[in-house]
């Protein structure tokens, strides 16, 4: 989508939609509290889908006045809060597929949830491409890309809800269900995934705010255009780890540390091979990758390759992070995550201001390595529980 919008636009465009992303994912990332994890690894099945569905439409509520707030305060031109205003909306109907998903996560039904999102990605690529192009407008594509989400989570992701309910004699259980004590109970269960997740999208959006305050739409939307590339493996990833962490969460239920330590090395494995896959490819050939996927004035070879490193580490950490969810241990996570951000603050305001997306790019790089070895820590302490627990 990035990519069409670079063809067809500006970079300012790129930079409004980076912008609308930057602000509405770090809301939802906190509001949404993660439950499609909580729920994915909920192997005794405390709650049932009802007590999270329920949750989550509180939650996204609230998430959409925060957001309005945002836009209030922070004064931007009409086009760009209206551009971050329906991004929200879009992001709110994300939400609800997203628990959806958790469901079929949880009875590993991945297939339904892959149909999906290959219906969904298609789709929005073309109600966005179609509609940029016939307007010239960043917004009304939004516009058109909150729709295609709607239309796929009545169609499809509601649908498949009941399917799979149906066959597990768990119809009764898709409807919301507002007991006040499940519901609370539920949200101090997972409160500090929900701040977890809040970090780690502040963590990746922390450097385009420096950028968009100190460079403008302009330069935000280069480096925008630069990091997603990496969102391809990015998404490989999460598909990965989204569909290790019921198997992960069972083996570690069960004590058997030698299957969770074996499933997560491979896991492990293929995050080391992709993150090198992408900085050979930025070395070789960063600049005719850039300049094919947008246009020539996107082609910033050096700011390109630290931004492929640091994905490359972040690959490792996620799947380190995967694993540590899985085990349920959900409260250790934030002081680890609020180090992180930290790294990633400091780093900004110290290499943006004089060094722009080179520095930017370095603060990224920062934050990986300090989040790998945090991980590495979390993760020896859980190794450690699990041999524990299994004598």
């Amino acid at each position: 989508m990035l990519t069409v919008l670079a063809k067809l636009g500006s970079p300012e465009m790129v930079g409004q939609f980076a912008l609308g992303l930057a602000l509405t994912a770090p809301v939802f990332m906190f509001c949404n509290l993660q439950l499609r994890a909580v729920q994915a690894t909920d192997a005794k099945a405390e709650y049932p889908f009802g007590d999270y569905l329920s949750l989550r439409i509180f939650t996204t509520i609230i998430a959409l006045v925060v957001i309005e707030g945002i836009i209030f305060f922070s004064h931007y031109s009409r086009q760009t809060a209206l551009v971050i205003f329906i991004i929200g909306i879009s992001k709110a109907i994300e939400s609800i597929s997203d628990l959806y998903y958790g469901f079929l996560q949880q009875h590993e039904r991945m297939d339904r949830i892959a149909q999906s999102m290959m219906i969904k990605g298609p789709l929005s690529l073309i109600t966005l491409g179609s509609i940029v192009w016939l307007t010239r407008s960043v917004f009304w594509g939004s516009v058109g890309l909150a729709i295609a989400w709607g239309i796929i989570l009545v169609a499809y992701d509601m649908r498949s809800g009941s399917l799979i309910a149906k066959i597990n004699g768990q119809e009764a259980e898709l409807n919301p269900r507002w007991n006040a004590l499940a519901l609370i109970k539920l949200t101090e269960l997972a409160l500090p995934l929900g701040f977890v997740m809040l970090l780690i999208s502040l963590n990746t959006n922390i450097p385009r705010y420096f950028i968009e305050h100190y460079w403008g739409a302009h330069e935000l939307g280069i480096f925008a255009a630069m990091s997603y590339v990496m969102i391809a493996g990015t998404t490989v990833i999460s598909a990965l780890g989204q569909s290790a962490s019921p198997r992960l969460a069972k083996f570690y239920a069960q004590g058997d540390s030698a299957a969770f330590r074996a499933l997560l090395i491979k896991l492990v494995g293929i995050g080391a091979a992709l993150g090198g896959i992408g900085v050979l490819g930025a070395l070789l050939g960063g600049r005719e990758i850039l300049t094919l996927l947008y246009k020539a004035e996107y082609a910033r070879q050096d700011v390109f390759l630290i931004i492929t490193l640091a994905t490359g580490v972040s690959y490792i950490s996620s799947f380190l992070g995967y694993a540590v969810t899985a085990a349920r241990y959900f409260r250790i996570q934030t002081p680890q995550s609020a180090l992180v951000v930290g790294a990633t603050a400091l780093g900004s305001f110290w290499l943006i201001p004089n060094n722009g997306l080179q520095g930017a790019a370095l603060a990224l790089l920062i934050s990986s390595l300090v989040a790998i070895i945090g991980k590495f820590v979390i993760f020896a302490f859980l190794l450690r529980r699990i041999n524990k627990n299994a004598q």
